[in-house]
């Protein structure tokens, strides 16, 4: 069950563009077996056309099926199932401009000064914070900056006119491919939005998303922050 969730979330991108271009072909099928009924003159004719017709409903109905299927099993049930989860693994980013710090002085207020602008200029880096919106959209647990292990609560605000849904993701900083972890369906006003298992990730920093999408398909700002994986290593 496990590895069928696991190939599911790997390939879900591919899937609904192979079902896309499935329901372009049978879309084709349909409007030329509608055309076909209705320049139908005679029973057979008819008759044709309309099992042509039906069999291209058919297949409409279940390519639609199928893509909420893969929705449903990649948003709300893989997320249950922590092995399901691809392990995100440290990523070099080539393309980061370093961070020089230079040392004018030898001395211990000079270190700690340097020490304090490098750390300022590297957390400026990567946006954190924008999107959250108090009482709309807004992660308060766990807090931007905090260490997490285990299997953490998390906790926040989901309420926007129109609501639709809401999911929270993660990533590594400075990469474009976001994980989702748990989507809901319930407006959220500072409470529990579902929980993350970080066991199955490895240790270092990562950021953690809140998405809120209206019932139009229309999606917010996310609320972005950052947070630090440390779970203990086994002996």
């Amino acid at each position: 069950m496990e590895e069928a969730l696991h190939f599911f979330r790997i390939y879900e991108m591919w899937m609904y563009v192979i079902l896309a271009l499935a329901g372009l072909v049978y879309v084709r099928k349909f409007i030329l077996a509608w055309e076909e009924l209705r320049r139908a003159a005679f029973g057979l004719e008819r008759e044709s056309a309309q099992s042509h017709l039906n069999q291209s409903t058919g297949m409409l109905v279940l390519l639609f099926v199928m893509a909420v299927a893969v929705f449903v099993l990649v948003s709300f049930v893989a997320p249950a199932f922590p092995a399901s989860n691809p392990l995100l693994t440290p990523t070099m980013d080539i393309l980061a401009s370093p961070t020089i710090t230079l040392m004018g002085e030898t001395s211990e207020d000079g270190m700690e000064a340097s020490t304090a602008e490098a750390l300022s200029l590297t957390a400026t880096a990567q946006v954190v914070g924008e999107g959250c919106v108090p009482g709309q959209i807004m992660l308060t647990e766990p807090i931007d900056g905090t260490d997490v292990s285990g299997v953490i609560v998390v906790q926040g605000t989901a309420d926007i006119q129109n609501f639709g849904f809401y999911k929270y993701e993660i990533a590594r900083p400075g990469e474009t491919i976001w994980l989702t972890i748990q989507a809901g369906r319930e407006i959220k006003q500072e409470s529990e939005l579902g929980q993350w298992d970080t066991r199955t990730l490895a240790p270092g920093d990562y950021m953690l998303r809140l998405v809120v999408t209206d019932n139009q398909g229309e999606s917010l700002e996310p609320c972005v922050i950052r947070v630090r994986v440390n779970n203990p290593s086994e002996p």
